[in-house]
C-alpha cells in the first residue's frame, strides 16, 4: 500500500500508486520549490569548475582541480586545498537534498571558502612551479577558476540568505 502526501485515501498496488504519485509530482512542480537554488547553483559551479581547466600552465597546458591534487606531494597545502573544495562542493550538493543536513549549509560553504584561500595560500607559498603560478594567479587564471569563484560566493549567499 502507497499512501500519497496530500492526501488521505490509500492507493493499492504499487504500479497504480506510483503513477499518480508521479503524476501528482509534475503536477506541483509549477509549485515553489523548496530547494535552496542559490546555494544548490553555486555548489554545482563549484563542482563544475573543479573539473575544468582552472589554471594555464607554463607551457601552455592547463591544470583541473583533480591534477592539482595529482601533482602536489603529499600533504601540501595546494592537495588539501583542492580536497577540501570539493569534498565541500559534494557535500553541498547532498545538503540540498538531504534535509537533516539543512543545518550545515554554510559549514560546508565555510569549508569550500577555506579550501580556495589555502589553495591561493599553497600557490603562492610553495616551491618551484606552483610559486611562479602563483604571482600571476589571475593572469594565468582559466573559466573554471572563475567558476569556482562565483560558486563559492553564489554558495555562502544561499547559506546566509537561506535560499
Amino acid at each position: 500500500m502507497i499512501i500519497l502526501k496530500n492526501h488521505n485515501k490509500k492507493v493499492l498496488g504499487s504500479r497504480c500508486g506510483l503513477l499518480i504519485f508521479f503524476l501528482q509530482e509534475v503536477k506541483n512542480m509549477g509549485k515553489k520549490s523548496s530547494l535552496p537554488l542559490i546555494y544548490l547553483i553555486g555548489a554545482l559551479l563549484v563542482a563544475i569548475g573543479f573539473w575544468c581547466p582552472m589554471i594555464k600552465g607554463l607551457f601552455g597546458s592547463s591544470a583541473n582541480g583533480f591534477d592539482f591534487i595529482q601533482n602536489a606531494k603529499e600533504g601540501s597545502f595546494v592537495a588539501i586545498g583542492a580536497i577540501l573544495i570539493i569534498v565541500g562542493a559534494i557535500l553541498a550538493i547532498i545538503a540540498c537534498f538531504v534535509p537533516q543536513l539543512g543545518k550545515l549549509k554554510l559549514v560546508f560553504a565555510i569549508v569550500m571558502l577555506a579550501g580556495a584561500v589555502i589553495l591561493i595560500i599553497g600557490f603562492t607559498t610553495n616551491g618551484r612551479i606552483y610559486k611562479a603560478i602563483g604571482k600571476h594567479l589571475l593572469k594565468n587564471a582559466l573559466f573554471g577558476f572563475y567558476m569556482v569563484v562565483v560558486g563559492i560566493v553564489a554558495s555562502i549567499v544561499g547559506a546566509v540568505t537561506d535560499k
